[in-house]
């Protein structure tokens, strides 16, 4: 039996897919803003969460992607009459809506950038001492850093981190946890950004040999569906009609200025 905690869930729409949106860490909801907008004007329903430790969900004593995993699915599926048609998450939300996936059973999984793995040794640990340890930036800096980024996401992310329980650093502190799904039941998609922090070249190449599709979007950061929205929105959508599916995944639904393949 899977025991978490109750968090604070923003659905919109009432069409007749499902989507479940999952954040990376320092994050919370209010980032999928325009994915959710796209979806929901193609009548797909949105479920989107604030993980514990972010946005208006409550702190835990404890932090860990299995915790993570436990809440999420706790939280939806009352809310679920069937299985949901994708789960997508982003960083350390792609982590989790792994584990979330293999629980509910989506048609189709996505996972942008995902804290799939971690660097080993002193750096790793180097970087997470500096996100635990950083001050949080001034809009100025957070504009520097993100150059591609609209104003509105800047906002989002200044409020965001407002509402962010550093401890969280925590949960990701045993880099074992930090392992890609292996030979996943649903169609599964990675999309990384064009430097990953996260994804070596190797282990994208264990993930394609484990029956994952990668894609990267060329000239994105970490945050690809901020740097590149349509970009990112467009590999979604090619991917999904390359899949065979009937009916389509919530993400079919979604149009494109273009077809464009997916790229390794």
């Amino acid at each position: 039996m899977v025991v978490g905690m109750q968090l604070a869930v923003h659905e919109t729409g009432h069409g007749p897919r499902t989507a479940i949106l999952i954040h990376g860490i320092m994050s919370d909801s209010r980032a999928w803003h325009r994915v959710v907008a796209e979806l929901v004007a193609k009548d797909v329903r949105v479920i989107a969460v604030d993980l514990a430790g972010h946005g208006k969900s409550a702190r835990s004593a404890r932090y860990s992607p299995k915790a993570w995993a436990d809440d999420v699915v706790e939280t939806v599926e009352p809310l679920l009459t069937g299985a949901p048609d994708v789960v997508m998450g982003h960083s350390l939300g792609g982590l989790v809506a792994s584990l979330v996936a293999d629980r509910l059973a989506p048609r189709a999984a996505i996972y942008i950038d995902p804290a799939f793995s971690f660097p080993k040794g002193p750096y790793g640990w180097l970087m997470k001492l500096a996100f635990a340890l950083m001050p949080r930036p001034k809009r100025s800096a957070l504009v520097r850093m993100n150059p591609k980024w609209h104003a509105d996401d800047v906002d989002i992310e200044l409020a965001t981190l407002r509402d962010w329980d550093k401890r969280t650093i925590l949960g990701l502190a045993d880099s074992r946890a930090l392992v890609p799904p292996s030979q996943p039941a649903m169609p599964s998609l990675v999309v990384l950004a064009e430097k990953s922090l996260l994804i070596t070249k190797k282990v994208a190449a264990q993930m394609r040999a484990d029956g994952l599709t990668v894609a990267t979007v060329p000239g994105t950061g970490h945050t690809v569906f901020r740097d590149d929205h349509a970009g990112f929105m467009e590999t979604i959508r090619t991917w999904v009609a390359s899949l065979a599916l009937q009916p389509e995944p919530a993400l079919a639904t979604v149009p494109i200025r273009a077809t464009v393949p997916i790229r390794d």
